[in-house]
């Protein structure tokens, strides 16, 4: 069984034990979080697609930490201007488990 949900704004594709990074929640480490935007679920075969969401369906996971990702460099270069720009960040993460699909 499958789940397609929408998490701060992404939608993801989660299963049961399936363990992803999703941009930063105000839920603490260790405590539980319910998504109520399910989208399409498939159990088996049997496809529920939402409008826009699929009524009852919810998908429930674990936060296992915050943590910050990979560094992404930001460089902009006009040439023959002598304009060169170097930036960077590391975006703000949260890794979740998922435990359960209801719906």
């Amino acid at each position: 069984m499958y789940a397609i949900v929408e998490i701060a704004g992404q939608q993801f594709r989660v299963e049961k034990d399936k363990k992803l990074f999703v941009h930063r929640l105000e839920t603490a480490e260790g405590e539980s979080v319910e998504f109520d935007k399910v989208l399409l679920t498939d159990n088996e075969g049997t496809i529920a697609i939402g409008t826009p969401v699929v009524e009852g369906a919810k998908v429930k996971a674990k936060v296992l930490e915050h943590l910050k990702g990979e560094k992404v460099i930001v460089f902009k270069k006009k040439r023959r201007k002598g304009y060169k720009k170097k930036n960077g960040h590391r975006q703000y993460l949260t890794q979740i488990q998922i435990e359960e699909i209801i719906g």
